[in-house]
């Protein structure tokens, strides 16, 4: 396909967009609070980082076709096959997801929902307590607070890992793959169909619904 017929096409919708960027900033966030003693805003972050992965889940069912899990979700041999041409250098034409980075999302948001599940129910031993933490004994509740820790260590690996493989990409095969996730837009083959994106009202309603949800758990302890 001839690469100099290209126009600019929306593969990312806002809303992939604002939760991708928010849990970056909301991860920092949870990580200083934390540091610092801020209880009221480390609750607060994880309800958040809560209600926009309760959304994600729900918008790779009913959402855009880059955002839907049965899109991009590829088998792992696809994905090995993949990554054995990461030093081809290459024009990026994938719409959405390619099939080794489809698993890395699927690894990603698994983490992200154990970690404010977890600290829900989790303690601090100095009298701080997740909503939840009461509904359970106090020995289960210290090993979901382990757990909640823990996890945080396998979420910064993921992202690691993650950073990693987009400036590998960047290098061996010469892709940005972190313009499109800012502006939405990424240049495809002029024949190439456009993804079919959500419905901006269904997306608002699943967000107030993760919201409203999460807003109840905060309350219930």
């Amino acid at each position: 396909m001839n690469d100099g017929a290209l126009r600019r096409v929306e593969v990312w919708d806002g809303w992939i967009r604002l939760v991708h960027w928010s849990v970056v900033i909301l991860l920092g966030v949870s990580y200083a609070s934390i540091q610092a003693g801020w209880m009221r805003t480390h609750y607060a972050s994880g309800y958040v980082v809560l209600a926009l992965v309760l959304f994600r889940l729900a918008w790779g069912i009913v959402g855009s076709d880059t955002a839907r899990f049965n899109r991009f979700l590829r088998s792992p041999l696809a994905a090995l096959a993949h990554l054995r041409q990461l030093r081809r250098r290459e024009p990026d034409r994938e719409i959405g997801h390619n099939a080794a980075g489809g698993w890395m999302v699927l690894v990603l948001l698994a983490l992200l929902l154990a970690q404010p599940v977890t600290g829900l129910f989790a303690n601090t031993g100095y009298g701080d307590y997740g909503p939840l933490a009461r509904t359970v004994d106090s020995e289960t509740s210290d090993w979901l607070t382990g757990l909640h820790h823990r996890n945080f260590n396998l979420i910064l690996v993921a992202a690691g890992l993650h950073v990693l493989a987009v400036l590998a990409y960047a290098l061996l095969k010469g892709q940005n793959l972190v313009r499109p996730m800012l502006t939405g837009r990424k240049a495809l083959p002029a024949g190439m169909a456009a993804p079919r994106l959500g419905s901006p009202l269904l997306a608002a309603a699943l967000l107030g619904a993760a919201a409203l949800a999460v807003f109840g758990l905060s309350r219930f302890g």
